[in-house]
Formats: C-alpha cells, structure tokens, sequence
C-alpha cells in the first residue's frame, strides 16, 4: 500500500500579505484623510526643513473663485499642482503649497442681487457696508465647501491656514499695491472704450468675457461726400488739373471735385452695430485696396437707390453690396479707379447731417483716414469709425484729434436729449435687444442713407456672469500705463511695465509648454493700457483722491502723500476695506494734513484681477511659509490664464516689484467628454469630480490626470474611466505580488548587489535608469512621462518578466541566494516604487506602505525619494538581457501556439529546442538558465539551422523554436517535470525541493 503524498503546498514560501486585491478606495481614502490630519502629515514635512538644509520649493495656487461646487476642471488642476508639489517633496526640497480663494468681485455680488431681486429687494436700499458683508459671507460659505471638496482629492497643503483676498491684511496690501501705482506714476484717468456689461453697469476685463454667437443687423450706410478737407487742398487742385485738364482752371478745389472729381458721389461703409451710427466722427480705408466710382444706372423695385447715385466702394466687395441692395448685373457700372490719395482728401457728411429736428447734432465733417485695420474680407472696404466705441477707432481719433462722444449711458441707452434716439436701449436689463438699432435704422431709412440691410449672425462678447452681451463703450475709467517710465528706481528688467513683462517672459520665466510664451509674449506686445476700475460694491476700492477743480491732465489731479497711504493701509489692517466705506472716511484719512473739502473720494472698485494679481505680495513675501525673494517656483493654471491670472499677475508685478513673480508657468489644457465635446450642462456631458470619487476613488481621478499630456486639452468620461481603473487594478497586482514576497523578507536577505545573479543585477539597473527618468520627469512636469515609465516598468519589466519567473525561486528556493537576492531587490523596489508612485496615488501608495510598516506616525509622505547609486547602472549587461528578452520572446510565442493548441497546459510541460543563429545571442543564453527564464523544466540551445516547420517571429530574425515535451516525472511541488523527480528523500519531488525541505 502507498504512502499519501505529503501536502508539499505547505511548504512554499507563499506571498505573505494583507494588502487586498480590491481597493475599496471610495470608502477607505476618507480613513487616510483622516488620519493624515491627526499626524499633522503637512507640519511634519515643514518640520523636515529643521533637521537638515532643503531648498524651499514654491507653488503658487492660482486662487479659484468661491462660489459654486468644484467641475472637473477644479479636480484637473488641483490634482496637477499636487502632484507638483508632493514629487519636490519627496526629492528632497521643502515643497511649500499654500491654497488660496478669490472672494471679491462681480460673480458674487452678482449673487447676492440675484437673492434681492428674488426677494423684492433693491440693491441700492441696503447700506453699502452691509452688503458687501452679505458677500463675504456668501464667499466663507463656498469656501468652506470647496476646502473639503479638494481635500478630498487628495490634495495636501496648508488647509488650515489658507489666504483669501478678503482677509484683512490682503485687502491692506492690495490697496499698497495699488496706492504704489499712484506713486510711480502708472494710474491716471482717462476716457476710452472699455467691454461694458449695461446689464451689470460694469467695465469687464477680457478676462471676463466670453464669445457667443447672436444675430444683428448688418447695415450698408451712404456717407454723402462733402469735398475737400482743408489741409488738401492744394493736392486735389493739382489732381484735377491733371484729370480735367479742360474745366475751369480758376474753380474752387470743391467745385473742381463736384464736376467731376467724385462729385454727388457717397462713400459706403458696412457695420453690424447700427447703434454707433449716431457716434460716427470718421471713416477708415485700406492704403493697399482696390477702390472704384460706381454709378446706378437702374433700379428695381422697392429699392433704396436712386438711379444716377454713385457710390466708392471696394471692388473686391461691390458685387456682393449691390446684389444685397437687389441692384442687379447691367444696373450699376464702374466709372473709374478711385485712388487712396483722392480717399484721404476726402470729407463727407454724416448720414443725419441736416436732418429736420437733429438740431445740428450731426453738423460736423467726417473725414478719410487710412487705417492698417482695413480690409477687404467683408463689408465695403470702408470702416465707419466712432472713437468712444471701438479699440481701432479709438486709436484712430486719438491720432488725428477726433472728438470723443459720449451719447451711450450705462444701462446702454442714448442720453436723453439726443435728437431722433435719447432714452432707446442697446440691450434691457435682461440682455435683450432694446430698440436703439432699429430706430437708428429706421432714421437711415427716412433720411435715404441706407443702401441695404442683411440680418446675419456674428461671434460676439458676453460676460461670463451674466451671459448678457457687452458693448464698447467711452467711459471714464483709470488705466495703469503699461509704456510710461515708472517713478520706482526698478529699472533692472526696463522702465515700463511693457518692457519688463516682455524681458520676464524671455529672459526670467521657463515655459510648459513653451507654446505658454509666445501666447502670452503677443499679447503684452499688442495690449493695451489696463482698465483698473470697476463700478461695483464688493471688492478693494481705488484708494486716491483727486483734487477738485482739476482736470486728470494736472500734475495735481492725484493725491500723492505716503502718509495717507500709511493710514488707509492701518485702517484696511485692522477693519478691512469697508473701512473706505464708513462715515468720515475721507476726512479720517486726509486730516490734518488737507482739507476733505478739496478732495473727492474715489470708489469705483479694483478690478478683481488686480487683486489676484497682486496675491504674491501678502502670500509669497508676507507669509512666514512665502519666499525669500516673492517669486514663486511655479504658477501653474489653464491656457485661459494667458489673458487672466498669468496675464494679470505679470502686469501688476512688473509694476511693483520690476519683474515677473514667477520662475516657471505650466499651463493645461480643457476639459472634454470621450467625443472630444465641451463640457455644458445643457448638453449633460459632464462629470463631476464626487461623481468619480463615489464610484472610483479619488486616486483614479488622479491617475486619470496621470495619464494624460495636461499641456493639451484632455478628454474624460465612462469608458475612459473604466481604462483608467483596469489599468490600475494591472498597477495594484504588481505592488501586491511585491508586498506578498516581502512577506518573508528580514535583514539577513540584504546583499550586496555585485554577488547578485545577473537576473537581480539588470532590475537594479533598470532602477538607476528610472531613477534619472523618474527625477527629470518630476522637475519638468512631465507626468506623463513618468507614470508611462513607471507602469510600463511595472506591468512587462516586473510582473510579465522578472516576478513571472522569480516566483519559482521565491516560492520554491529554500534559504539560497538567489532567492534572498530576490527579496532583496523586491526590498530596493518596494522603497522606490512606492516614493515614486506617491505623487500620483497618494492613497494607495500610503496603503502599500502601511501595509509592511504599519504604525500611527508611519506616512510614505514623509520619507523622500531614496538615492539610487549610480554604480547600479549596467550598459553591457543591459544589452546582454535585451537579447534574452528578444530570445524568450520567441519562445513563449511557440509554447502558446502550444497551448492554445491543447498541446499543453502549461509551459513546464515543454523543454523546446532554441536554434539561434547569432553567435553573441547564443553566447549570452548559454550562461543563464534559460529554461528558467522562459518558465519551461528543459531547454536546448543551438546553433544548428531551424527546421522549416519552427516557429519563428518575423520581427526577431535569427531564432526559430522546435517544440518537445519535457521528460520525467512532475515534481509535486515545483511542478517541473524532471528526470530525477522521485530519486530524492522527499517523495515525488525533484533535487532542488528535496534540498529545500531538508
């Protein structure tokens, strides 16, 4: 009778762990939040920089606005700068996150008169101090939200001592900041078109504008030629001399151009807002364009011209205007080029010039000026110009002394007393067309200067807020001068703010991308000055005084005194700004040293760009957790903040502190759906961060950011969630097997990597690489790159290669070398894998962690990225180990036809014969055991040629695989099927097992 076969299974060293296979991360990461607050995990790396010296590192939070719940959006940018910051940690910097809060400005006080009108209530009945308490109420509320919304991804930093540009002291230095603006001599006052919200009676920044397309009226206007400017008339004398060389040599130049220069000709422009008609003060033409005198030689019905009119249009355009007048081919011919030298001698009446009651409103000229702006794409090739209502036509009437008009009131209706429009809106209080256009029209209609109309849709800007259209407007507002030399002594990177911006952008600032730089290079070279002030309540108030009597122009317009900055800033100190509000404000800070009477108190409020813009003074150079210098290592934010954070915070720098306040800028992308849409509610392809969180856990969220290139726009949904979690699971099995082989690890397995099989001395080469890789991945931003390395390394370096075929010695060695040599190197792999996973999966890595060093204090998040000697490299043994890969390649693709075949079930029931034609290649698997590489009992290795019927892989040449069952009896403990398996102590077992039982 046989003796039962012992239960050998017992006797393997089997992973040894209790690191679940499932991760549970939705309901287990709030137990490490938790805990990560109780050890005080942020204090406690801040505590590192005193045991040693750590050069500070610096990441400057862009502050995100309080008033709603986080979009993905939120969770793409927290969780980058977090990665950011952790990965600086861990290399040995002290890695310094302060998370911060926009709270002023119009979203918020757009909320507040949103709950008022909800109510019943009027804005203007509740004292001003009042409401803007109601606001930063509004604004704590959001923020104590969100704090725990971001905290849930994850994100370390100094949660519990955040900055807000509401707290008292940034309010202070917000208004230094500005109140040196006043000093140096950037601020003044003046009049220009700004983007103006009539339905918030508000300037906008760019920043805070946003385009959609709506319909409008596209008008085609006849501007009645009127003669021959003044200053021309010389020149258009002797041109029609030349042209007409038979009129009356003794005529008037006018009478000249009557007869026959352009006479009864209108020159036709094209707008499509017919609101700035009644504003018009010029008309623009193209040097370089094409330009002809058509006559009406007849018209159909129902049409606005007259037979015998003549018209200067642009060729390139004249079609397309006549067939939109319904002036037919063989109504209209051309009489003659038209030069740019005739157009610039040109002056025309306005379309309303003496109109029946327009009290001589229109009476004025309107002269031709050539303008760079000009083309030919659409409209006429002529562009009505009205200095108050457009960038262009401003710096055109600025140019030649064009007078300013100022007929549009803030809720977008003419004044009152304007003939034809006073009281006709542009837009309502909804943002709703109002009548002005049509009126306007109608009035063109009437006094026969409309050629013809076209309702058409144009890509138009609204503010981001409202959604309502905004309109260019001339308004008094106060500018910082972006090109006057600044009164400051900073003239190391320029005199001007332009100057020092553009030599910051080139010369100080490292770009990710670099396509950042040029973005943001073209637009401080073509910007304007900056529009300062907004006609709000909530916010930072312009605090300066202006003398009365005095026009912006008078050295004296502007109070400049360092003794009353230095109490508005105490007052701001110690109340905040509603101290600019309060009763005797003026008198508090301008007695004794002047009479209040003189002065008039300034309180449109600080664009809140500004404000964000100078948050690198009270955090980065106030704050004991700041900068040395108030520059941070990095700002990092979305493309849009080329013309909003980046923009405003290299403006509002270069004015106060000479330079940029930034050594890098990392910009992302947007967010998408799977099809490659923008995310809306309307469409119901959004995903909200606690959505995935719920479902996945916040570390897939995070290895979603991972895995994509940020510096583009990236796209999220289901599917791709689902990829992201599988390859996550493929990343958690690797880190687990490690965890179950360290299971059995102590010390006594530490080697000493030269007496290591080669197998473990290629992994620690591998590590040195990665190092490198890991570290210059970190310093560049290039997430990416490096969590490519890393799960690339993980799932074919470790677990399809070096795990698969060392689970044999691990679990099956006894005490021998190789098998400590694999602990060992599992030990080295474990302390760096798990570092340098941290900044991606903060949580599982910190589960990794406890699991093999559990304790209260013990944290992944506190230990650094060990050093990797740099003696580990081997490029020899390196290339030696790609051929055995490229060799067991081959081999493991015959023994699955195999299998697949039924052949076999398992590879250790083969001992294939390996035909290697290359001698180096047959070399270098002569000196491992490659039947254990490629996971068979038995393997043979020639040079003889391969056989016509072996397998062969067409992209590894010179190796071909004849298939043979492997002999004996299967070991049944290691499960090799070897010729010796029963001639040991132990039954059924093979020489290496029996050994290891002893």
């Amino acid at each position: 009778m046989c003796a039962e076969t012992p239960d050998y299974k017992a006797t393997l060293n089997l992973p040894k762990t209790d690191f679940p296979m499932r991760a549970g991360l939705p309901t287990r990461e709030p137990e490490w939040l938790d805990r990560w607050a109780r050890i005080g995990i942020y204090d406690r790396l801040r505590d590192k920089a005193k045991d040693g010296p750590r050069t500070p590192f610096t990441l400057h939070d862009g502050p995100p606005y309080a008033n709603g719940h986080l979009h993905i959006g939120h969770a793409l940018n927290k969780t980058i700068k977090d990665m950011i910051v952790r990965s600086h940690q861990m290399m040995g910097r002290d890695a310094r996150y302060v998370p911060g809060w926009d709270c002023h400005g119009l979203p918020i006080e757009w909320k507040i008169e949103e709950q008022y009108r909800a109510k019943g209530l009027d804005k203007d009945d509740v004292p001003l101090v009042d409401f803007r308490q109601e606001c930063r109420r509004f604004a704590e509320g959001w923020i104590d939200i969100q704090r725990d919304e971001f905290q849930r991804l994850g994100i370390t930093g100094n949660w519990a001592d955040p900055y807000l540009t509401m707290d008292f002291h940034a309010e202070r230095v917000i208004a230094e900041e500005f109140m040196k603006f006043v000093m140096n001599g950037a601020l003044y006052q003046g009049s220009k078109p700004v983007m103006w919200s009539p339905v918030e009676k508000t300037a906008l920044a760019e920043a805070e504008v946003e385009y959609h397309d709506r319909q409008t009226d596209a008008i085609w206007v006849k501007f009645p030629v009127a003669g021959v400017s003044e200053a021309r008339a010389e020149h258009v004398n002797q041109l029609a001399k030349k042209m007409y060389p038979e009129s009356d040599q003794d005529a008037e130049p006018d009478a000249l151009a009557s007869a026959g220069l352009l006479g009864r000709a209108a020159v036709l422009i094209w707008t499509t807002t017919p609101w700035t008609i009644p504003q018009n003060r010029a008309i623009c033409f193209g040097s370089d364009i094409g330009y002809g005198l058509y006559e009406v030689t007849g018209t159909p019905d129902e049409c606005w011209a007259s037979v015998g009119e003549r018209y200067v249009i642009a060729d390139a355009l004249a079609e397309t205007a006549f067939a939109r007048a319904r002036l037919e081919y063989g109504m209209v011919r051309r009489l003659r080029d038209v030069s740019a030298s005739e157009l610039s001698a040109l002056v025309c009446h306005h379309p309303f010039h003496g109109a029946a009651d327009a009290q001589g409103e229109w009476d004025y000229p309107v002269p031709l000026y050539p303008g760079d702006h000009v083309t030919d794409d659409a409209g006429t090739g002529f562009v009505h110009t009205a200095p108050s209502h457009g960038d262009d036509d401003y710096q055109i009437g600025r140019d030649h002394g064009l007078e300013m008009t100022f007929n549009i009131m803030d809720d977008s209706s003419f004044r009152a007393d304007l003939p034809f429009f006073g009281g006709q809106r542009i837009y309502d209080d909804k943002g709703k067309s109002g009548g002005a256009n049509k009126a306007v029209i109608d009035k063109l209609v009437q006094v026969g200067a409309l050629l013809a109309r076209q309702r058409i849709t144009i890509s138009d800007a609204h503010s981001w807020r409202s959604k309502a259209p905004v309109i260019r407007l001339n308004r008094p507002q106060w500018f910082a001068a972006i090109d006057r030399d600044l009164n400051d002594g900073q003239d190391t990177y320029g005199t001007t703010i332009r100057s020092r911006a553009l030599t910051s952008i080139d010369s100080l600032v490292k770009w990710t991308p670099q396509s950042g730089r040029n973005r943001l290079y073209s637009m401080i070279e073509a910007r304007p000055d900056w529009v300062l002030s907004r006609q709000r309540a909530w916010g930072v108030p312009l605090t300066c005084f202006t003398k009365r009597g005095t026009k912006p122009s008078d050295p004296d317009f502007l109070l400049r005194d360092p003794a009353v900055n230095a109490r508005i800033a105490a007052a701001f100190e110690a109340e905040g700004a509603d101290a600019w509000y309060q009763d005797g404000a003026k008198a508090r800070f301008l007695a004794p040293d002047y009479n209040p009477d003189d002065w008039e108190q300034v309180f449109d409020i600080l664009d809140v760009w500004f404000d964000s813009g100078s948050t690198h003074a009270f955090v980065l150079r106030d704050r004991a957790d700041g900068t040395a210098d108030g520059i941070a290592d990095v700002y990092m934010e979305g493309t849009d903040q080329h013309r909003g954070w980046f923009h405003s915070s290299l403006l509002q720098a270069c004015g106060t502190l000479g330079r940029a306040p930034y050594r890098n800028v990392v910009t992302h992308g947007f967010t998408l759906d799977e099809k490659g849409n923008k995310m809306s509610k309307s469409l119901g392809n959004t995903i909200a961060p606690d959505d995935v969180v719920k479902q996945y856990g916040a570390d897939i969220l995070r290895l979603w950011v991972a895995q994509t290139d940020y510096t583009a726009d990236q796209r999220i949904g289901p599917e791709i969630l689902k990829g992201v979690a599988d390859g996550y699971r493929r990343l958690r099995n690797t880190l687990r097997f490690m965890l179950g082989a360290l299971g059995h690890y102590s010390e006594v397995d530490r080697m000493n990597p030269a007496d290591m099989p080669e197998l473990e001395q290629w992994v620690l080469h591998r590590l040195a690489e990665l190092d490198d890789q890991v570290r210059a991945g970190y310093a560049s931003f290039d997430f990416q790159g490096v969590y490519q390395q890393l799960f690339n390394f993980c799932t074919v370096d470790l677990s399809a290669f070096y795990f698969d075929i060392r689970k044999d010695a691990l679990y099956c060695d006894g005490d021998t070398d190789r098998a400590r040599a694999a602990r060992c190197v599992m030990d080295l792999l474990f302390h760096r894998l798990t570092t340098w996973l941290a900044p991606i999966l903060p949580f599982t890595t910190e589960d990794v962690w406890l699991s093999r060093f559990p304790g209260e204090g013990s944290s992944v998040h506190l230990r650094d990225m060990p050093d990797t000697p740099a003696k580990w490299r081997n490029e020899a043994l390196a290339e030696k180990w790609a051929m055995v890969r490229r060799a067991r390649r081959v081999v493991t693709a015959a023994l699955e036809v195999q299998r697949t075949a039924k052949v076999i079930g398992a590879s250790l029931e083969a001992a294939p014969l390996v035909h290697v034609t290359d001698a180096d290649m047959l070399a270098a698997l002569k000196t491992v055991a490659f039947e254990d590489i490629c996971i068979t009992s038995d393997i043979t290795l020639t040079a003889d040629p391969a056989p016509a019927d072996a397998f062969r892989m067409p992209e590894i040449e010179g190796i071909g695989v004849t298939f043979a069952k492997a002999e004996g009896q299967k070991c049944q403990r290691c499960w090799k099927i070897l010729p010796d398996v029963g001639q040991h102590a132990h039954p059924e077992t093979c020489g290496r097992c029996s050994a290891a039982l002893g």
